[in-house]
């Protein structure tokens, strides 16, 4: 028995008399055919749109950029002559629309077009990896990524504090929110307050908060950042750039439970869960005595590790994606795809920046690109910059490894060459075969 041909749905969106007739041909040859108007578009799921662009859609091109860029797929024009004569049509249908169609219809070309796009959508479907998510969602299928949310799952309903450390751009902040979300203090307050952003002079109010009077320009009480996540989720980003001084008054409220506002002599109660992160080494920060020990320990009960861009192998592609969709409205243009030529080099590429660098650069890609894809040019990077270094065969590994093993074996037991063999579990002709082999000795 044959297997059915499934539908190919095509929604058109202010039909014309032209495109009215034009449907039963197209219902003939399998396609699924549905219309409506422009305002209940969004709500429809098709593979294919066809939109008859009218003068009143290009005064107001909001509508159909947004219907465009939640549809995922690939949608085609019908353009009449009055249309086309309009200022800047063709800027706009060459950025949003795959192919464009003048009236009257030429049948047979109108379904060879419908066929071609279905074939793009369908290809921009398997490499797009877009997710509708919530907005603080930790992106990937990497082994890194999959056991962080993992780690992430198990530590989100305890109470104690968690220490989040990571390059720069690896999402620190992304961690602590979904700590957050999925933890039994979800509906209070995540309050986040960078440490090396506040100036050191305001810092104590800001993390405190000071009473009216206690300083020259406090005219009124005000309630600081710890006292107003009460309830909920303190996120003290870069901890490690915290003054020695507030260090002792951190230390006191996680002890005690309370705090003073700055001014004030009045003990307030504040119940909230610490989250901390930094990109700094703390214990070297303790050992030059720029961090206290006593504080490394409290904050430091739970620790996270978020792996950089460059070890998150896979990830990339899907990342780059998603930010071309999330910054498609901002930047006023629709998602775009990435060249394989762009492709090959982000792969490549070594993120110094991380996943902060990665959206910058998309952001970039959006803004510059002219084509339908974006180019590695337009993301700032080029073949040469980021040529892969040359990878050995396993012959090479396998040698390195011999010869490594022999080095470390003969610095440690190099005076019992019986002992050496054991340890490498050989027999002692194999280790002197090797020694020859490798020319040590």
């Amino acid at each position: 028995m044959q297997e059915a041909i499934p539908l190919r749905r095509l929604l058109v969106v202010d039909p014309c008399d032209d495109c009215h007739q034009l449907l039963p041909g197209l219902r003939s040859i399998g396609w699924d055919v549905d219309s409506c108007e422009l305002e209940a578009a969004v709500d429809r799921p098709c593979d294919i749109g066809l939109l008859r662009l009218q003068p009143f859609h290009l005064e107001r091109p909001e509508a159909v950029k947004d219907l465009i860029s939640r549809s995922g797929t690939e949608w085609i024009a019908v353009l009449s002559q009055e249309v086309l004569r309009l200022q800047n049509v063709g800027d706009f249908v060459c950025e949003w629309f795959f192919d464009f169609h003048t009236l009257p219809f030429d049948v047979s070309r109108v379904q060879v077009t419908l066929g071609r796009a279905f074939g793009m959508a369908r290809l921009r479907g398997q490499g797009s990896t877009h997710v509708e998510q919530p907005e603080h969602e930790l992106l990937g299928d990497s082994r890194s990524i999959r056991e962080l949310r993992k780690l992430l799952g198990k530590l989100a309903p305890t109470e104690s504090p968690v220490l989040i450390r990571g390059e720069s751009g690896t999402g620190k902040e992304l961690v602590a929110r979904t700590l957050h979300r999925q933890s039994q203090r979800h509906a209070r307050p995540f309050v986040a307050i960078n440490c090396g952003a506040i100036p050191e002079h305001l810092i104590q109010s800001e993390l405190f908060g000071h009473e009216k009077g206690a300083f020259t320009g406090a005219h009124q009480r005000k309630v600081g950042r710890i006292e107003a996540a009460n309830g909920g989720t303190l996120f003290l980003d870069e901890i490690g750039d915290l003054p020695l001084e507030l260090q002792a008054n951190l230390l006191r409220f996680l002890q005690e439970k309370h705090i003073e506002r700055v001014g004030g002599s009045q003990l307030i109660p504040v119940d909230v869960r610490v989250l901390a992160a930094t990109h700094v080494d703390l214990e070297a920060a303790i050992g030059a005595g720029r961090f206290r020990e006593d504080l490394y320990y409290r904050l430091n009960v739970l620790q996270v590790v978020t792996a950089p861009l460059r070890e998150r192998h896979g990830d990339v592609r899907m990342l780059a994606n998603h930010f071309s969709h999330f910054y498609s409205q901002e930047t006023g243009r629709r998602p775009r795809s990435f060249s394989e030529e762009a492709l090959v080099v982000m792969g490549n590429h070594g993120w110094p920046g991380n996943v902060r660098e990665l959206a910058n650069r998309v952001r970039r890609g959006l803004v510059l690109a002219e084509g339908r894809q974006i180019e590695a040019a337009d993301l700032g990077l080029s073949s040469a910059q980021s040529a892969p270094v040359p990878m050995c065969t396993l012959e090479d590994y396998l040698y390195q490894a011999e010869h490594q093993a022999l080095c470390d074996v003969l610095n440690r037991h190099g005076d019992n060459m019986s002992v050496a063999a054991k340890v490498l579990g050989i027999s002692r002709p194999t280790f002197y075969r090797l020694l020859h082999k490798h020319q040590i000795r």
